[in-house]
């Protein structure tokens, strides 16, 4: 993995991280709309190139030139979604990151109330979802996410009617703290919660692609893996109380 660039001066209150591949038709519309739905805020847009080969980098380098809050993490070799939105993550300088796919479908003018529901929450709540309404699939695609997120719902009893919805914000140390696998950015929600935070849900509206096609996989995207399923349902199963310690003073009584 790969920075290009390390912005100076201070550190900004929220990271947008847009894992990519293929997506050079996008770029440039996408990152204008985010830089218009997070004005007056002190922010900074990672893009995670996860290895493309078309003009994806091309157009990300022109767009750094004029944007100094831009930059671009890249992989040599595309490593899938869950690993893009970590390296992301782990670029993040700000303590609030929110996370958005690159394609266009997801809407950057809900990254504000996503921010605003997590700094509003406070030290207890860990995430905050989005949860898609008017989802612009076809039916075939609706009907298979509607039965993995009922399974997984059923299995995992997490509360989140929609995993799939890359609109997420949460705080930096929350998420690097959870255990990595990949395929983890399905299982968020359950994941924090293991970890003793709140989650809270919020409304966001679904819309077409602009332009290209998808680049990660319907089972990629639609379909949890059985294994990943049946290992976070025993990470939750195994995690035990974390004890409250307190150091005492030679000197109480």
């Amino acid at each position: 993995m790969t920075d290009a660039s390390m912005p100076q001066g201070p550190a900004p209150a929220v990271t947008v991280v847009v894992p990519v591949r293929n997506e050079a038709g996008n770029v440039a519309p996408l990152i204008a709309e985010i830089a218009a739905a997070l004005a007056g805020r002190a922010f900074e847009i990672v893009y995670v190139n996860d290895g493309s080969t078309d003009a994806t980098e091309t157009e990300l380098i022109a767009e750094m030139r004029a944007r100094p809050y831009l930059r671009q993490v890249k992989h040599a070799r595309s490593c899938g979604q869950s690993c893009a939105v970590r390296s992301g993550v782990a670029a993040a300088r700000a303590p609030i990151v929110v996370t958005l796919d690159g394609d266009g479908q997801n809407d950057p003018r809900f990254l504000a109330a996503l921010v605003d529901a997590v700094e509003q929450g406070g030290a207890r709540v860990g995430l905050a979802a989005g949860q898609r309404v008017g989802r612009k699939a076809s039916g075939f695609k609706r009907l298979q996410s509607r039965i993995a997120n009922g399974v997984r719902g059923a299995i995992l009893r997490d509360g989140t009617r929609d995993t799939g919805c890359g609109l997420k914000a949460f705080r930096r140390e929350v998420f690097l703290a959870l255990p990595y696998f990949d395929g983890l950015h399905r299982f968020l929600p359950a994941l924090v919660r293991r970890d003793g935070f709140a989650v809270v849900y919020v409304d966001v509206v679904d819309r077409e692609r602009r332009h290209g096609v998808s680049n990660y996989g319907m089972w990629d995207r639609l379909w949890v893996g059985i294994l990943d399923l049946a290992g976070v349902w025993w990470l939750i199963r195994r995690r035990r109380r974390v004890p409250q310690v307190t150091e005492v003073s030679r000197d109480a009584r």
